[in-house]
């Protein structure tokens, strides 16, 4: 018979809601509709919890399911998106001072989308590699190459910069 992870995983999700609102948002660039990416999520997950087979994945399962509804989303609203990623760049071109951070995430926003979850996911989530890749589904060395290039792109970028 299989088991039913209902309370545990809802137990998971509320102690960890913070994060899922955070890694939606930096996809989706939006807080409302990182708050649907992130309600949609919860829903699939509940919905599903019969499906879960060790809880102990909990974690990773829950991931993969935030990461499918944001690029489920993003391929939804892909025109509007792109429109408005333009505008914003344009808005810090014109600006004498950059934030740090906020300079760093144009960056990163410019990288392929795939490398761009793999970063968030270890440094924003603080994921293992193996987490990153049972949440992707794709190989460890995978991972480990796109990570490491997308690292670099990044410092290519920035030490580009004249701060």
């Amino acid at each position: 018979m299989k088991h039913n992870y209902f309370e545990e995983i809802a137990q998971y999700i509320l102690e960890n809601e913070d994060k899922f609102y955070r890694l939606a948002y930096s996809n989706v660039q939006n807080p409302q509709d990182a708050m649907d990416v992130v309600q949609n999520a919860i829903y699939k997950a509940l919905s599903h919890a019969g499906e879960l087979k060790d809880i102990h994945a909990v974690k990773t399962w829950f991931y993969r399911i935030l990461m499918n509804e944001s690029i489920n989303f993003l391929k939804k609203n892909r025109r509007e998106l792109l429109v408005e990623e333009l505008v914003d760049e344009d808005a810090y071109i014109c600006m004498q001072e950059y934030d740090e951070a906020e300079e760093l995430d144009v960056r990163l926003r410019k990288l392929p989308t795939e490398v761009q979850n793999i970063i968030r996911l270890r440094f924003y989530e603080e994921l293992s590699l193996q987490e990153i890749a049972e949440v992707t589904g794709r190989n460890l060395n995978t991972i480990k190459a796109k990570l490491y290039r997308g690292l670099k792109a990044l410092r290519v970028e920035m030490e580009g910069l004249e701060l």
